[in-house]
C-alpha cells in the first residue's frame, strides 16, 4: 500500500483516492508496438500531461516508449526536458520535408523514453499539407518505419481536428480520449468519434476508441462524480478505472521539463499514472 502523501508535496485534499474503482475492466488483448493517439478537440483536457506522464510510467516498467509531439505548442517536447535549442529535426521536418522520423527522435533523461519534438512550425503545416500528395498518410508511413524500435507509441495531437490529427488518427492503432471532470466535458466528443469512424471508413479501417481516461479529478466537489458516473455510462468498459487528479504538483512538472514520475515520485499525480499505466498495457501481449 503506498503511503499517504503529505499535505506539503501536493495540492491538498480530502484523502479519497480517485485511483479505484469497484468492478474489473475488460481487457482487451493487444500486441505490441501499440501507437494510441492522444485526442480531443477540447483543449485544456489534459492531453499532453497525459501523453508525457502515461509515456513516462510506461517507461517505468520497462516498456520503450516514443511520444510524438503533433501540437505546434510543443508543450510534450518542453515537458520532457528536451530543449528547442539542442535539436536539428522536429516533426514539422518529417511531415513537410520527408525527414526520417528516426532521425528525428531525441532521447530523454528518462531511460526507455524517447520524443519526437515539436515546433511552433508545425502551425503552418496544417496549411501547407492541404495541396500535399497522400496528405493524410505522411505521418503513418514514417510512424510505421520504427515500429520495431517501441513498445508505445504515444502521439500527441493538437486541440484540433485538421489535418494534423487526421495524420494521428490515420497512424494510429487505438485513440485514447482524455476526458476533463469538468462541466461540458462530452462537448465536441461527438463530432471526434464522427472523425474517428471517418478515418477508419477511409484510411484505418481498424481505427476505434478504445481507451477514455478520467482527467483532473477533484475529490471535493459533487460535478466530479456526476461527469465521471456519466462517461462510465456512456462508454463503460472504454473508461479507465484509474483517474488522474487534478494535483499542483501535475502542473508544475512541466516547467522543470520531467514527467510527475521523475519531478514528485511520491505524490498522487505519480501514483494515478503508474496505475494509468499498469492499467492500459494490462492487455498487452
Amino acid at each position: 500500500m503506498e503511503a499517504a502523501v503529505s499535505p506539503g508535496s501536493d495540492l491538498y485534499e480530502p484523502e479519497r483516492a480517485p485511483v479505484a474503482v469497484s468492478g474489473t475492466p475488460e481487457v482487451i488483448a493487444a500486441e505490441l508496438p501499440r501507437v494510441l493517439a492522444v485526442a480531443n478537440q477540447k483543449g485544456g483536457v489534459g492531453k499532453t500531461t497525459t501523453a508525457v506522464n502515461l509515456g513516462a510510467a510506461l517507461a517505468e516498467i520497462g516498456f520503450r516508449v516514443l511520444v510524438i509531439d503533433l501540437d505546434p505548442q510543443g508543450n510534450a517536447t518542453t515537458g520532457l526536458g528536451v530543449d528547442a535549442r539542442n535539436f536539428e529535426l522536429s516533426m514539422y521536418d518529417v511531415l513537410m520535408r520527408d525527414a526520417s522520423l528516426e532521425d528525428c527522435i531525441e532521447p530523454t533523461s528518462m531511460k526507455n523514453l524517447f520524443v519526437a519534438p515539436a515546433t511552433i512550425a508545425l502551425a503552418g503545416a496544417e496549411i501547407e499539407l492541404v495541396p500535399a500528395f497522400s496528405r493524410e498518410l505522411k505521418l503513418k508511413k514514417s510512424v510505421e518505419s520504427v515500429l520495431d524500435d517501441f513498445d508505445f507509441v504515444l502521439i500527441d495531437c493538437p486541440p484540433s481536428l485538421g489535418l494534423i490529427t487526421v495524420n494521428a488518427l490515420a497512424a494510429a492503432h487505438e485513440v485514447l480520449v482524455p476526458i476533463q471532470c469538468e462541466y461540458y466535458a462530452l462537448e465536441g466528443l461527438s463530432q471526434l468519434m464522427q472523425n474517428v469512424q471517418l478515418v477508419a471508413s477511409n484510411l484505418n479501417p481498424h481505427l476505434d476508441i478504445t481507451t477514455i481516461v478520467l482527467t483532473m479529478y477533484d475529490a471535493r466537489t459533487k460535478l466530479a462524480d456526476q461527469v465521471a458516473n456519466d462517461v462510465r455510462q456512456h462508454f463503460g468498459a472504454k473508461v479507465c478505472r484509474n483517474v488522474i487528479p487534478r494535483t499542483v504538483r501535475l502542473s508544475e512538472a512541466p516547467s522543470f521539463g520531467q514527467p510527475i514520475t521523475v519531478f514528485d515520485p511520491a505524490s498522487r499525480g505519480a501514483i494515478a499514472y503508474r496505475g494509468l499505466a499498469k492499467e492500459v498495457s494490462g492487455g498487452t501481449t
